[in-house]
């Protein structure tokens, strides 16, 4: 008996000496560390502002093993980021703060990234509602500065900084058709307020239609330009189900562009019947409930064949705004002239009155004149414009003949001969007057 207590009594002294042990001053964690991880679905804002915010600061100190360089052809300086395992200090208001940069390889092949946020308790607080939205706005304020736009794979983790510089200003169109677009997109951007009044998404959708080479990429370019929105483009043919449309949803950031081309769903539904898709599917994608997670969002749909599209994804709500994007005209070929040529005058010269009536009479891509346009003899100096505008009305001289003889019967592209200004902006007028 006395053996059982002196084990009872050792057992408890033990467990006694244990737990003083356990909340002694020299076990009480002060530091408390956030954890901010990559996602896709949806995207972590805390994270991505972190990335672009981090390299703002002094990345480089004492204990700097290693530092991530990388320059594109177009950037005009070299890029910093943190490895991983490095870790960099920050203060805010008093506030001492280490920032860890983490990259893990999980059993399943897949690599998490994350940033380890660590400071003192106490100031939990005021990290959370000041150094934070602070962390936040300042990569806002980065990206604006630097223009830095992102070029996103909804399909794949692939991600590059969007370079392409079309902006309205170089992009062939009538000038009336961009004053109607940019418009629609100034007012869609300061109309947050007017949105949720009304109950609806803060989203828009745009269809752009018309014949291959017509510049249509061109556009989604400018429009993300003029927008400062990153782009995100989803190929459907990698979509297997209506669950993953809407993960695709979930994926894409505010203030964005989401890029689905060749949306013929008639050719998208036959490729993919085994796979699941379906047009209600596509439609609660378009302006279902789930369409309403995220703000300040633009869908851009592209297609060859708007008679070939289900009439019910063309309605307000879902296509707002019908862009057709045409063959070459006189205006167009002004603003290539110029962009081209450096030609800033092209009315005054003799050959434009010839290729004017070329084009008004000869279904031309802007891509195939630009091509055109680049085309140089050996033997003729670059800056030749009378050489080059030769060129084209020998080009335009030869479409003509191949149209007159080939295209005449061609019911699929009749709708690409003329730019008839066909921006249909489907948004009730009521709302202007409501705001």
């Amino acid at each position: 008996m006395n053996f059982i207590v002196e084990k009872l009594m050792l057992f408890i002294s033990t467990a006694l000496n244990y737990l003083a042990t356990l909340f002694s001053p020299g076990h009480y964690h002060h530091d408390l560390t956030f954890i901010i991880r990559q996602n896709s679905t949806p995207p972590n804002q805390a994270y991505d502002a972190a990335e672009l915010y981090l390299p703002s600061i002094e990345l480089i100190n004492p204990s700097t093993r290693a530092i991530g360089v990388s320059k594109t052809p177009r950037q005009e300086a070299v890029k910093l980021a943190m490895e991983s395992g490095e870790q960099v200090a920050d203060a805010f208001e008093g506030i001492d703060l280490k920032w860890h940069y983490v990259v893990k390889t999980l059993p399943n092949c897949r690599i998490e990234r994350q940033f380890e946020l660590t400071f003192h308790k106490k100031h939990k607080d005021k990290v959370m509602t000041s150094y934070l939205p602070y962390v936040v706005a300042r990569a806002e304020a980065i990206k604006e500065e630097k223009k830095i736009l992102k070029l996103r794979s909804v399909n794949s983790p692939s991600r590059v900084d969007l370079e392409h510089p079309a902006t309205f200003e170089t992009i062939a169109m009538e000038p009336d058709q961009k004053t109607k677009i940019i418009k629609d997109l100034d007012r869609f951007v300061r109309r947050r307020e007017f949105y949720k009044k009304v109950g609806k998404a803060w989203k828009r959708g745009y269809l752009l239609y018309g014949p291959p080479g017509t510049g249509k990429s061109s556009l989604i370019a400018a429009m993300a330009n003029h927008l400062k929105f990153d782009v995100y483009e989803l190929e459907l043919d990698g979509i297997y189900s209506d669950s993953q449309l809407k993960s695709v949803l979930l994926s894409t950031a505010n203030r964005s562009i989401l890029v689905i081309e060749d949306i013929d769903f008639g050719a998208v539904n036959a490729r993919n019947r085994k796979c699941g898709i379906t047009l209600s599917g596509l439609l609660n994608f378009m302006d279902g409930l789930w369409s309403s997670c995220g703000d300040e969002r633009i869908i851009v749909f592209t297609t060859n064949h708007k008679d070939r599209l289900e009439p019910a994804l063309l309605r307000p709500g879902r296509m707002d705004v019908h862009i057709h994007m045409s063959y070459c005209t006189p205006h167009a070929f002004k603003v290539l002239a110029s962009n081209y040529l450096g030609v800033q005058d092209l009315d005054r010269h003799p050959l434009y009155g010839e290729i004017a009536g070329l084009l008004e009479s000869t279904e031309v891509a802007p891509a195939e004149v630009c091509e055109e346009l680049l085309k140089r003899d050996d033997d003729v100096d670059d800056d030749d414009v009378d050489a080059a505008l030769q060129g084209v009305v020998k080009f335009l001289k030869l479409k003509k003949l191949e149209g007159d003889n080939n295209n005449i019967d061609k019911p699929e592209f009749q709708e690409g001969k003329r730019q008839d200004m066909d921006v249909n902006v489907n948004d009730d007028d009521s709302e202007s007057s409501s705001t």
